[in-house]
């Protein structure tokens, strides 16, 4: 079958087959014909544990290694079981402290946010775990993808500008110097695509929402 026949029977997007696909979960065969991924029953059966297993919330990580016979599916559940209730106890102690902070009827003038910060602290040091948001990893991801982009950029750019120049020193048929340069400047291209469909990925964390089933 087609994608889009599978992605109508699991019940998942496009994005997310692919997404599994290029993580190594899932390897559908290819038509010989056209060339085109073939769905079979199987693939279908695959995609329909890797959705459920998401939707528990098993990391990709634990899926993998079930997936690959590297792990068992008992112990792969044992172990997301106890980061479940790893997670339950900071949701719950963090909804403890929220509830009571409310109650005060605290204001931005009155909260002793450092005070509170020292007494979380304290409950981590009794093995609490609270959440701890950045906003530098979108932001770190963000300036990698530019700057890997501009690298290879200035790479193909320099080969353009080497070949005029071999081309000037040592002069060569103009045809053959237009294929030569089509080469780099084709990648150029293709870079400067791939880097704005990369950065509209991260700005809409579209690879974050496939990541979730």
């Amino acid at each position: 079958m087609k994608i889009n026949e599978a992605e109508a029977l699991v019940g998942i997007t496009r994005k997310n087959i692919r997404f599994y696909e290029q993580e190594g979960l899932l390897t559908p065969r290819r038509n010989r014909a056209n060339g085109y991924r073939d769905y079979g029953d199987e693939d279908v059966a695959r995609l329909q544990q890797i959705k459920l297993l998401r939707k528990l919330g098993m990391p990709l990580s634990d899926i993998r290694r079930v997936l690959s016979g590297e792990q068992t599916l008992t112990v792969a559940l044992n172990r997301h079981g106890a980061a479940l209730r790893r997670e339950r106890a900071r949701l719950e102690q963090s909804l403890a402290l929220t509830v009571s902070m409310a109650g005060e009827n605290l204001t931005l003038d009155t909260l002793d946010a450092a005070g509170r910060l020292r007494e979380m602290e304290q409950l981590e040091q009794g093995g609490t775990v609270f959440m701890n948001r950045q906003t530098g990893d979108r932001r770190a991801r963000y300036w990698g993808a530019i700057l890997s982009a501009a690298a290879m950029a200035l790479l193909m750019a320099g080969m353009i500008a080497l070949l005029v120049w071999g081309a000037v020193v040592d002069p060569i048929p103009l045809a053959l110097l237009l294929v030569f340069e089509a080469i780099p400047a084709a990648v150029l291209i293709g870079i400067v695509l791939a880097l704005r469909q990369r950065l509209q990925e991260l700005k809409g964390d579209e690879l974050d929402d496939a990541r979730q089933y």
